[in-house]
């Protein structure tokens, strides 16, 4: 036997075994994941927290830039919940020193940094935006200025002197930008580093990230084999698709469903994806077991009606970001406006000029961006009065109180005066 097929098989010897409860662990990590690497060296971190009672330390880090919070954005806060509900220390990093910095990833140009007062602006809102998500009780939350601050040039000098540009030039990014001529500022070679360093500061077990923060999450892992730790494995998610099952999840496309959006609204939202798309929701999103949405899908595959299930995943998103009796609420307002209904929380709008034209009034009751928008919704049969479709697009309005709607979800109460 040679020393390498010795070296194996004393490695192999020392393997601890798999319990029920661990592979059932990585199973529930695995859900929904793009990659897990490397989920043999995960899967023993599992083992020996079961063997010894020390919980893993996982880490995300986000840069408080103030985004306005979606379901695309809470893909990865769900996973660190259930890592959490496991049993194992999640770390909530705020990037208050990266931020500095400016995270050049998946970008074509260099991202202008913030400013400190922005950044201490922005890092007030972060906890409580991923408190929605993440048991608050049970979180650690670290701010990188901690160890970043005191590290100083001569700190910033040695931890440069570990990587070379030849590696940093290997991300996707980077390289595209040389070859085209984009300008690559020498201080965005710096931004792998801290975050890498992160994770040595951190003694990071697992790192969570996005598809486009792969390279970032590895250079974590050579940090600690130099620093001699033992290195973090990474996950990275899925990008979440929006409302058109097509496009990822995002406001410009306005194909969103925003954390702070009303219930009712939420609760239509997620009720509008297509009955395949779903799956993908309930895997990225849900809380509910992998035995649970295996049920589902029997279910769906027997014959229930695949409404009834995603029903049940507009409430649970709703009560996460509301509470259960605003999911109610919401199930009730989606019923009643399938039957046509008229919801009880629509908007009140006072207007003077009467007699109107229907297209003036959509436009000053916001229910349409322009007049030209609100012909074509009568074209189409998207606009009521009082439950009445009209179809007249030269119709004017005497003074009185009217319900207009615009399509299934537009409301307003319109009271026009002379």
């Amino acid at each position: 036997m040679t020393t390498s097929d010795q070296q194996s098989a004393s490695k192999e010897s020392t393997l601890l075994p798999l319990s029920d409860a661990v592979q059932h662990a990585l199973a529930v990590t695995k859900r929904g994941v793009d990659e897990l690497l490397i989920e043999s060296e995960f899967a023993q971190k599992l083992a020996r927290s079961e063997k010894t009672g020390v919980p893993l330390r996982i880490k995300l880090g986000l840069d408080p830039t103030a985004p306005d919070l979606h379901l695309g954005h809470t893909v990865v806060l769900n996973k660190m919940r259930q890592l959490q509900d496991l049993g194992h220390t999640v770390i909530f990093l705020i990037g208050d020193f990266t931020s500095m910095i400016g995270d050049p990833s998946g970008r074509n140009a260099t991202r202008p940094p913030l400013t400190r007062e922005q950044i201490e602006a922005n890092a007030q809102t972060y906890f409580k935006q991923a408190s929605l998500v993440l048991d608050a009780a049970k979180t650690e939350i670290r701010y990188n200025s901690e160890w970043c601050d005191p590290l100083g040039a001569r700190g910033m000098i040695q931890l440069s002197s570990k990587y070379t540009v030849a590696r940093m030039m290997e991300r996707d990014d980077f390289t595209k930008r040389f070859k085209a001529g984009t300008p690559i500022s020498v201080h965005e070679f710096l931004y792998p580093l801290m975050q890498g360093y992160d994770s040595v500061a951190l003694k990071s077990d697992l790192e969570l990230g996005g598809t486009d923060q792969k390279f970032n999450l590895l250079v974590g892992r050579e940090l600690q084999k130099d620093y001699g730790q033992e290195p973090q494995c990474i996950l990275t998610m899925p990008l979440l698709e929006g409302l058109d099952g097509v496009e990822k999840m995002s406001k410009s496309k306005n194909n969103y469903i925003a954390i702070t959006e009303p219930a009712n609204t939420m609760f239509a939202k997620v009720m509008s994806i297509s009955d395949e798309m779903m799956w993908k929701y309930y895997d990225l999103l849900s809380f509910c077991s992998i035995e649970q949405i295996a049920a589902f899908r029997k279910a769906v595959a027997e014959g229930q009606n695949p409404r009834d299930i995603k029903v049940a995943l507009a409430q649970e998103i709703v009560a996460r970001f509301h509470d259960q009796a605003a999911a109610e609420s919401a199930l009730q307002d989606f019923v009643n406006r399938s039957k046509g209904g008229i919801p009880d929380d629509i908007a009140e709008v006072t207007l003077s000029g009467a007699p109107a034209g229907i297209g003036h009034l959509l436009k000053q009751a916001n229910l349409c961006a322009s007049t030209s928008e609100a012909n074509r919704m009568i074209d189409q049969g998207g606009v009521r009065i009082d439950g009445t479709v009209i179809s007249d697009k030269g119709l004017k309005l005497e003074a009185g109180t009217f319900v207009l709607q615009v399509g299934k979800r537009k409301f307003a109460r319109v009271t026009l005066t002379a």
